[in-house]
């Protein structure tokens, strides 16, 4: 057999992407890789006609002496015991505006596929390389932006390249830094040389001294606030209650003498 296909990508990116097995698998169409299995080998579903049939198996992509490829596969029927074994050759013609892929070579094939028509079969295979070379193309065309962007990003200048600014960490900060830290210190010295000459602790000290001296932990943590955040006492109603706890007997001494003088009454009659 001897087909042509016409692709409008460079040779040389084609010839990239041939060889690099895993671009190739990507490329075929509808191959369902086995998991660690090499990159061209798994499963094929091929349609002739109203039939399909599956197939697995492998395939390998050679560099030829004469700058063409030499393709070899080998694959069994998914269910059945038919096979197929192929050897194709690919040459590389640039072209205007592409690359022109002439395929020939030879294919045996026992099974269900040997049932079928020979022009079904020779259509599928034909648009089979179609889609795959398309395929390859497309990944290769894909490679080359994804370059072209790379090599624009590397001619933008870099934010490593760019010139950093003085850092506030030099010499005349810190200069500045231990200058305020010794005004800070002086003015700490004065505050305690004050505190030995007179001899009376500040009034917050003071506050402090006297309301944790002799508390533990536990009751300054917990303590109530004083001061102006002190908690505000409920009003007590010490003359309303004082009130009812008289008027109770008073109100019991006057029914009992009542309930009294009622029955002295009755006995006169």
């Amino acid at each position: 057999m001897e087909h042509q296909v016409f692709v409008p990508v460079p040779a040389g990116r084609l010839t990239a992407a041939l060889a690099d097995p895993v671009r190739v698998a990507r490329a075929v169409p509808g191959l369902q890789q086995d998991a660690g299995a090499p990159p061209v080998a798994g499963r094929l579903k091929l349609r002739v006609g109203g039939h399909s049939v599956t197939y697995r198996g492998t395939a390998r992509v050679l560099a030829r002496e004469d700058g063409g490829y030499a393709v070899e596969g080998d694959a069994t029927e998914a269910r059945g015991t038919g096979s197929v074994k192929l050897a194709l050759t690919l040459r590389l013609a640039a072209t205007d505006g592409g690359t022109t892929v002439t395929v020939s070579g030879t294919a045996d094939a026992t099974g269900r596929i040997a049932e079928l028509p020979a022009d079904a079969v020779a259509s599928a295979a034909a648009r089979l390389l179609n889609r795959f070379l398309e395929g390859l193309a497309e990944r290769t065309e894909e490679t080359g932006e994804a370059e072209e962007t790379r090599e624009a990003e590397s001619g933008h200048t870099s934010v490593f390249d760019t010139e950093i600014p003085p850092s506030s960490l030099d010499a005349d900060s810190d200069d500045e830094e231990d200058a305020g830290d010794q005004g800070d210190a002086e003015d700490a010295e004065a505050s305690a040389g004050d505190f030995a000459d007179t001899g009376v602790p500040p009034a917050e000290a003071a506050h402090a001294r006297r309301t944790m001296i002799g508390r533990s932990a536990e009751e300054v943590d917990h303590a109530p606030p004083r001061g102006r955040y002190a908690p505000v006492p409920a009003p007590q109603t010490v003359t309303a209650n004082q009130a009812l706890r008289w008027a109770a007997p008073a109100a019991a001494l006057a029914v009992a003498s009542a309930i009294v003088v009622g029955r002295a009454l009755r006995k006169r009659r």
